[in-house]
């Protein structure tokens, strides 16, 4: 089959649907990736894949969407694909419409977060919704990345066939490795034995970043951010709250990297205080590298954090319950680690990528 798996930016691509493309590839399909364009978007194609770019908005201009469902129309129609794989709130639904409007015969969509979810006014939340079931009304194939989010879409008439696909990451990358730890640690002139916090996100209030530095003051141990803002991203610049957290050199500001693997297996726990979520990667990164989590109990984190055995759930959008769950696994060595193994055990057994891509092409019937 030749199938166009479409996405909203060059993170997305390079970070989602890049292992769904490798494994499209290896089953014998003709894979064709499509986003923004954007500098991430080489490492697609270094490894040979044809990648195509359109005028994608992470925003709600009609002029702007407008563009992009044009130029999604026209790349359909000029390569008739036999299946159209859609990601993301927006992108997913301009590539849903073009898809229908130029005969593509199947298509499918992957949510990673619900549009309806997202910060906002009601207005928004209910546009938000709206784009969804009607989104939901052009779609074959309607996968999840959490099993309650699955329970859900169906729930709420989004998609009455909507299934659990998952979300997961290489083992083989993404593991405890002490020489890292220590090659990393050295680099950044951090102690053996200081107690590091890590988080590795977007720039974005809605990661729960206000609420994290507040909670840091109150912890004996170093925050290292890792990330960077999207040039996309349209909501709150949180940046001067990171010089007035009163942090001091406690805090590292790591921006983007590659190396995610070797940092977290420099780090003692890892910590998402999000408002919202999917199923997020980083949080499966974490576990396999062996770092409990500190999460908080909304959807996504909730089914990959074991309460009291791989890790910590707290309120979203509070500072005194997240202070206290990273002091006590800051002053317990024994606690971290047997939390840690818990989680890669989970990990593996649960959210590691071939597996999970194997489940989602079986899904989509490629």
């Amino acid at each position: 089959m030749k199938i166009i798996e479409v996405t909203n930016v060059d993170f997305s691509l390079r970070h989602f649907v890049l292992p769904i493309m490798r494994g499209l590839r290896a089953r014998g399909h003709e894979v064709i990736g499509v986003s923004a364009d954007g500098e991430l978007l080489d490492v697609a194609r270094a490894e040979g894949f044809r990648i195509e770019t359109v005028p994608m908005a992470r925003s709600l201009s009609p002029r702007a969407q407008w563009r992009a469902l044009r130029a999604l129309i026209k790349l359909f129609r000029a390569e008739r694909p036999d299946m159209v794989h859609a990601h993301q709130p927006i992108s997913g639904f301009l590539a849903r419409i073009a898809a229908r409007v130029a005969g593509v015969p199947r298509v499918a969509f992957t949510s990673h977060g619900d549009l309806y979810r997202q910060p906002g006014p009601w207005w928004r939340r209910a546009l938000g919704f709206a784009v969804e079931w009607v989104g939901g009304r052009l779609t074959d194939i309607y996968l999840t990345v959490s099993v309650e989010q699955a329970a859900d879409t169906q729930r709420l008439w989004l998609h009455r066939r909507a299934t659990y696909a998952g979300n997961g990451r290489d083992a083989t990358l993404l593991r405890p490795d002490s020489e890292a730890r220590g090659r990393i640690r050295a680099d950044l002139g951090v102690a053996p034995d200081r107690v590091v916090v890590i988080i590795i996100s977007r720039l974005v209030r809605a990661k729960g970043y206000v609420e994290l530095l507040a909670a840091m003051r109150d912890v004996a141990a170093d925050l290292w951010v890792v990330g960077g803002r999207l040039p996309s991203d349209h909501d709150e610049d949180i940046s001067g709250h990171f010089p007035a957290s009163g942090l001091g050199d406690r805090l590292r500001l790591l921006g983007y990297r590659e190396d995610i693997s070797s940092l977290l297996a420099a780090a003692d726990i890892f910590v998402l205080p999000s408002h919202t979520e999917g199923l997020p990667m980083s949080v499966i990164e974490a576990m396999l590298c062996g770092l409990p989590v500190v999460a908080t109990d909304i959807r996504g984190p909730r089914e990959q954090v074991v309460q009291g055995q791989t890790g910590l759930l707290v309120p979203p959008r509070t500072v005194a319950p997240l202070a206290e769950a990273l002091r006590r696994l800051a002053e317990d060595p024994e606690l971290r680690a047997r939390m840690g193994a818990a989680g890669r055990a989970r990990a593996l057994q649960h959210y590691e990528e071939g597996r999970v891509v194997a489940r989602t092409l079986d899904l989509l019937g490629a």
